[in-house]
């Protein structure tokens, strides 16, 4: 990797995790519930996004600041491990159940639809 696309995807990593905190704060501000959706949400997209970039520009440095960096930025299974594990600590067993398996399948799902849509729409 180039020291520019290097030093741009870096940005870009900034700018991701600053777009999932405020993507959270928004939906969690709206939902009162136990299961963290705004998280899911912020997951869910960013997979659904990154396999529209991965479709369009896998061998290209702008996919690699989009993807690696604003797209890993964004997205984040360490919150989700953290949120799944402070539920189970408080007996919110089948919502940290969800938690983690519906993030893993809905993610999956999400890129594979975004590798296809990408594929189908511009490839």
């Amino acid at each position: 990797m180039e020291i520019g696309t290097f030093v741009a995807a870096s940005i870009a990593g900034g700018v991701g995790a600053v777009l999932r905190w405020v993507v959270d704060v928004v939906i969690t501000r709206r939902t009162r519930s136990s299961f963290p959706l705004g998280v899911w949400i912020v997951n869910v997209s960013g997979s659904f996004v990154l396999g529209i970039v991965v479709a369009l520009l896998a061998a290209d440095p702008l996919g690699a600041v989009i993807g690696a960096g604003l797209l890993g930025g964004y997205t984040t299974f360490s919150t989700v491990a953290v949120t799944s594990v402070t539920l189970t600590r408080a007996g919110e067993w089948r919502t940290a159940a969800v938690n983690v398996v519906g993030t893993f399948s809905a993610c999956v799902l999400a890129a594979a639809v975004g590798v296809a849509a990408g594929g189908a729409l511009f490839g």
